[in-house]
């Protein structure tokens, strides 16, 4: 049976920094679910978690790296305020949230959320805020940033984590590198074999791997490269969820057409689902 949509695992509210926008409201997300038939969706809004020692990079230049602060302004206790989340008949509301990985592979997680939250979603591949997510040194070259690819996909999968309930966001994601072409470098280089053990990793551990909306977003001459990781994770055994990672209510409108095409171009069964 062709993969079902029924979830949307990656949404975020105005609590996230990087929204804020006024209509994205728990009760707007929730009809947004009801109207497209998901039986199941979670909230993920971005946090670090105050309990892990946040010390704010600097640039050599003396900058704060740019983005910092969609970490320094959210703390656990922040997307909390989002509770208690409305629910109906149709769609079961779950409360998740959208951790960092620093570049030293510091993860923003303490017990509390490891323990109270129902998904974590944690990227591997953000690598657009330099001296933060990835070193100065690191940011210099495509070759760097594939290396960088694998050492953190390496790092989480090393972690102490309930892989049960953990989702690796987003592989093919533009943020990978500053421009579209090397961005497209970076997934030439990673070594197939590397992936392969991660990913084999990654399934025997349980975790979700994400069909997020703005992955599929590409050109047909594009497509071989973007869909490559993905294609190796099925080949591997790990299961896939699906993530609209909707902002602005804009997004809704784009999440079902991908999530399609991720199902069509993927040739996923109920079988490959990841299920919380």
């Amino acid at each position: 049976m062709r993969y079902i949509i029924d979830h949307d695992f990656h949404i975020h509210s105005h609590l996230s920094t990087c929204s804020g926008h006024p209509e994205q409201t728990n009760e707007n997300i929730l009809k947004y679910a009801e109207e497209n038939g998901l039986a199941k969706i979670v909230l993920t809004n971005h946090f670090w978690d105050e309990e892990i020692p946040f010390d704010l990079p600097q640039l050599s230049d003396g900058r704060a790296p740019k983005g910092i602060n969609s970490y320094t302004k959210q703390s656990y206790a922040h997307i909390r305020e989002a509770l208690p989340l409305p629910q109906s008949k149709k769609t079961k509301f779950l409360f998740g949230g959208e951790t960092e990985m620093t570049h030293r592979l510091v993860i923003g997680l303490g017990k509390r959320p490891l323990t109270e939250l129902d998904f974590i979603i944690v990227p591997t591949t953000h690598m657009h805020i330099t001296g933060f997510t990835i070193s100065e040194a690191d940011s210099k070259s495509p070759e760097a940033r594939a290396r960088v690819w694998i050492d953190r996909l390496e790092a989480l999968l090393s972690a102490k984590l309930p892989f049960h309930k953990v989702g690796i966001a987003h592989l093919s994601s533009h943020l990978i590198a500053p421009t579209r072409e090397e961005f497209l470098e970076v997934l030439r280089l990673l070594p197939e074999e590397k992936m392969r053990r991660l990913f084999r990793r990654a399934a025997e551990l349980g975790a979700g791997i994400e069909l997020n909306r703005n992955d599929f977003n590409y050109e047909d001459g594009e497509a071989d490269l973007i869909l490559r990781p993905f294609l190796i994770a099925k080949s591997e055994g790990c299961k896939f969820y699906l993530g609209s990672d909707s902002h602005v209510p804009e997004h809704f409108e784009k999440a079902i057409p991908a999530f399609n095409k991720a199902i069509d171009e993927l040739s996923l069964k109920e079988n490959d689902k990841f299920i919380i």
